[in-house]
């Protein structure tokens, strides 16, 4: 479906979002949630880097995709440009500090925002998927598609806004499952990018045509 060009775009811009990420883990103080980088000193960059280069790779996986099967892509196409409009929302409107009681406007469009980042993706490579032949690429996709789903789904449940929360001892782990999830869903777009990548054309040796006319005198 996508070409190999788009392919390897999509997977350098999604290992170029890890690896600013994990640079803001190790070289930062710890923070609860990845997005809780950006307000330290010395965060802002590697923050923005990462929501906006997996918003590239998000656009690229859909470019790719437009040109070869529009039809059968349409759905998937629709959500990753979701995802990459909520990623860059949220790069631009920063969240609120933990510590903060009342809660700006910035910080509800970061927060809706992710969230329609951690929705849109695993239903992408799920729709992606469906109905396609069983081949050990697209069960990779849907085994991914619907891990992200059953972590976003704990950590929603874990998160301490949620009422549940208390109930599983969630402040303790949520921000873990928030990389869990923010890592699955980067795993999922390489393996999305893999999976519709075409096969390079093999060339096939023209025959001359005097071999070919032998070839019609012996057959003759």
């Amino acid at each position: 479906m996508t070409s190999r060009a788009t392919a390897a775009v999509t997977v350098t811009a999604a290992l170029t979002s890890a690896g600013a990420l994990g640079y803001a883990e190790l070289a930062l103080p710890a923070q609860p949630l990845l997005s809780d980088y950006a307000l330290v000193p010395g965060g802002m960059p590697p923050t923005l880097l990462g929501m906006l280069a997996l918003a590239v790779a998000c656009v690229s996986l859909s470019y790719g995709m437009v040109s070869s099967d529009p039809r059968g892509t349409a759905a998937t196409r629709v959500l990753l440009l979701a995802a990459a409009a909520g990623l860059m929302l949220s790069a631009i409107f920063p969240t609120d500090p933990a510590a903060a009681e009342l809660k700006s406007l910035t910080g509800e469009i970061h927060r809706w925002s992710a969230a329609v980042v951690f929705t849109t993706l695993p239903v992408a490579g799920w729709t992606l998927a469906r109905g396609r032949a069983g081949l050990a690429r697209w069960s990779a996709v849907r085994a991914l598609a619907v891990t992200s789903a059953l972590v976003l789904a704990v950590y929603l449940a874990a998160h301490p806004a949620s009422i549940t929360s208390g109930w599983i001892g969630g402040a303790g782990y949520y921000g873990l499952l928030e990389r869990a999830l923010v890592v699955a869903d980067m795993v999922l777009l390489m393996v999305m990018a893999a999976a519709t990548t075409r096969p390079s054309a093999v060339a096939v040796p023209a025959v001359e045509p005097a071999a070919e006319k032998r070839h019609e005198r012996l057959a003759a």
